[in-house]
């Protein structure tokens, strides 16, 4: 089974098909057992139950009656419907409407401490409403576009251009050497980082370039290193706003690694046993990445080798 990271394993039937047809999407809504989960400004809702922090649901009647035009059709969950709102503005909800239902957590907070589905639904959600916030005009004629799809789509009613939601790939790297007396790997430490914390290698894949070429592009451009081979570990959905980071081991030609100065400031090689002490917080100088992040699997796959 592939490896899943935090914000991915979403267990939603995305119903792709059946929410182009508008009838069918104000049945669902409609129905009684029909949830929402709640956003404000990208954070999500959490309550605390017997089982740990979980996502608070509102019955969609109830959702549609506090917001107008800030709703979206998630998929179905065991045939159930399954929809999220989003609130606007200063004004914490939970000082109004909301009291009492629980307290609106940062996203990044909510994934270290949300079950592995309810954060991959509350990611979801995130990037879709930070699409529609961000791309109400349409590209091609400039006219402001019209929801569809309950949510998952624009069209423009001037231009009738459609406009889906975008998804920017981001390779993430993890460069190891194994010409020395014992294999190495890479981290890097950008300087707006929290003192001692340290990374992957990552950047944005550029038009016409393959994921292999991203990789090598970046890790030379960062570090100066070549990369000679690259393997495959895993894919993270990453809400902010909204990537797809794509993991990946880069074997590189040699050792000589140097910081570019611009977007990392240091670089640090670290054999297994160093790269261990790091995720068990057990180095003397260096952070590892939070554990909800693909970077965190990267370095632990690597380290945890036979």
């Amino acid at each position: 089974m592939a490896h899943h990271n935090t914000f991915a394993g979403n267990p939603l039937d995305r119903a792709g098909d059946l929410r182009n047809d508008p009838d069918w999407l104000a049945e669902q809504a409609a129905k009684p057992y029909a949830q929402a989960l709640v956003l404000w400004e990208g954070r999500p809702l959490i309550e605390e139950t017997g089982e740990g922090p979980r996502l608070a649901w509102l019955q969609m009647r109830h959702a549609r009656a506090l917001v107008r035009d800030r709703e979206a059709f998630l998929g179905l969950w065991n045939d159930e419907p399954v929809f999220a709102i989003e609130f606007e503005g200063f004004i914490d909800p939970t000082d109004g409407p909301l009291a009492g239902l629980g307290a609106f957590q940062e996203m990044r907070a909510a994934a270290a401490i949300l079950p592995a589905a309810d954060a991959a639904m509350a990611g979801g959600a995130k990037s879709l409403f930070d699409w529609r916030r961000k791309h109400g005009f349409c590209a091609n004629c400039g006219t402001l576009s019209e929801t569809a799809s309950g949510g998952w789509k624009r069209i423009c009613p001037a231009c009738g251009t459609e406009h889906f939601p975008r998804v920017d790939p981001v390779t993430i790297m993890l460069p190891v050497y194994k010409g020395g007396a014992e294999p190495i790997c890479l981290l890097g430490r950008q300087a707006a980082w929290p003192a001692g914390r340290m990374s992957a290698l990552a950047g944005f894949l550029e038009p016409g370039e393959s994921i292999e070429e991203a990789c090598a592009r970046e890790v030379k451009e960062e570090a100066g290193l070549t990369v000679i081979a690259t393997a495959y570990h895993s894919s993270q959905p990453w809400p902010f706003p909204s990537q797809l980071m794509i993991g990946l081991i880069a074997e590189v030609s040699d050792d000589q690694a140097q910081p570019d100065q611009t977007e990392l400031e240091a670089v640090a090689w670290l054999t297994r046993a160093e790269a261990r002490a790091v995720l068990a917080g057990e180095h003397p100088s260096i952070q590892a990445p939070p554990p909800f992040a693909i970077a965190h699997s990267l370095i632990k796959a690597w380290a945890d080798e036979v």
